[in-house]
This record gives structure tokens, sequence and C-alpha cells, in this order.
């Protein structure tokens, strides 16, 4: 794994979505210690899929799926429950996602370490207990030492913590945070972090102090374990080479969370 020079026993885990059939993906691994790659039903392709496993099995990074409404159309971002997807249906959605993904890593030699939840899926289990419950239960069902990777402070940790799965407590360097400690929706202005000092900023506060500075100016506490990068960004290697630095530069060890 990543690492730099560590003071104080600090660390994180900087993770990045990927997969996703961006050319931004195989120049961001070096500066991340896990991934969450796509499994096809908002982008990506099994061919897709088995490269960056295979690149990022090389780096020794940790292999996460990506699973996502079935929603290539709208990249996975529209909340489909309840419209073209029941609930009843959701898990069989989830394992054959992660199936799919654990069989390219198998024959690459490697498995996988954590699942998290795509865009308006993840959104809505942040929030909706049901959701998270079945989603949790999925996991579990799949394979009971997968993470769960997750908003900090949502829905999805009490409901991995009454399941008995492990939850990864997630937070965002380029997104901006409501006073509930959700992330501002991005349909609104402001939702995206376009500054790579600020996203650093961001972070580093969040890392070293636990907290995040909401849109209204009020400061929240929030717990993080993980720091997520977004590979589809117009500068999404810079934004992952600075935050890398960053956290380098003030002592922070870089690595997956075991």
């Amino acid at each position: 794994m990543l690492s730099g020079r560590v003071e104080g026993g600090r660390q994180i885990d900087l993770n990045c979505d990927m997969g996703e059939g961006m050319d931004t993906d195989i120049p961001i691994i070096p500066y991340v210690s896990s991934v969450n790659i796509a499994c096809g039903y908002h982008a990506g392709d099994a061919m897709i899929m088995r490269r960056t496993v295979e690149r990022a099995f090389m780096r020794q990074v940790a292999i996460g799926a990506h699973p996502s409404y079935p929603d290539r159309e709208h990249f996975g971002r529209v909340d489909l429950l309840g419209k073209t997807i029941r609930l009843q249906d959701l898990a069989d959605m989830i394992t054959d996602q992660l199936d799919l993904l654990q069989k390219i890593c198998r024959e690459a030699g490697t498995s996988l370490h954590h699942v998290k939840p795509h865009g308006a899926l993840y959104n809505r289990a942040a929030k909706d207990a049901a959701v998270s419950a079945v989603i949790c239960a999925a996991i579990r069902s799949f394979d009971p030492s997968l993470l769960l990777y997750g908003l900090s402070g949502s829905e999805m940790k009490r409901q991995a913590d009454l399941c008995g799965i492990k939850f990864v407590s997630e937070v965002f360097a380029d997104r901006t945070y409501q006073e509930d400690g959700s992330l501002t929706p991005r349909t609104e202005a402001g939702a995206l972090i376009e500054d790579p000092l600020v996203a650093v900023g961001q972070v580093l506060t969040m890392v070293k102090d636990g907290k995040v500075v909401a849109t209204t100016g009020k400061t929240i506490d929030l717990a993080a374990q993980t720091v997520c990068i977004h590979g589809d960004g117009d500068h999404a290697v810079e934004f992952a080479r600075a935050v890398h630095a960053g956290l380098v530069q003030y002592g922070i060890d870089i690595r997956a969370v075991l």
C-alpha cells in the first residue's frame, strides 16, 4: 500500500470510484489505496473491470465493488426504487454485481475487499433503513468478510452494525456538505469542489480534526476512515495527486482499511 511519513499513528484510506470507462482510471491508481469498480450496471463492462482489477492488483490497491441501479442512461444517479426497481429485487441486483466482479478478481489471483454502493443507491441507503438493511444482508450472505464503505454517520453504519458486517466511514474530498452531514445534491449549485487546494484543505480538516464546514458555514463532526475522490471529474488526476501529496506532507499514512 502507499504510505507516507507517519506521525502519531495517523492513517487514512484514499479511495476512488473507477472502472467507469474514464481515461483517468489508470493514472489515478498510484495515488490511492483502494478502488471501487463499476460492475456494469451504471458504467463499465467485463473488459474494463478486468483491466482495472489487474492494474489495482499490480499496485497492491484494495479492490471494491461499486454496485448500482441498472441505469447506464443516467450513470446511476437517478433513484429508481419504487419506479423500475422494487425493494425485493435489490438483494439479487447487488449479489449479481458482486458475483461478476468477484469472479474477475479470482481470475486475476486476488479477491474483493469491500463494497461501496454507487450514486443514487448510495444516497438512498444513507437515509433509508430498509434499503441499507437489504444491502447489508446481501453483503453478509455473499461474503461476511467484505467491508461496507458508506457515508459517515449515515443509516448505512447503523444497519451494518445491526447486521454484523464491518462498516468504513467515508468522507468526500470533492463534495460539499449539508448541516445534517449529507452531501449537497449534485443538482444544487456548489455541490462539487472545483479547486484542488480547497479539496485538500477539506480533507485535512476531516482526517486530522474529524470535522467539516457545511455550506451554511456551520462546523459539523464526522468520522473519517476513508476519503473518496471521483475518477470522472475534469481534473480527477490533478485532484488525486494533490490530495495524496497533502496527506503525505502532514504525515498521514495512506493505506487500505483492514
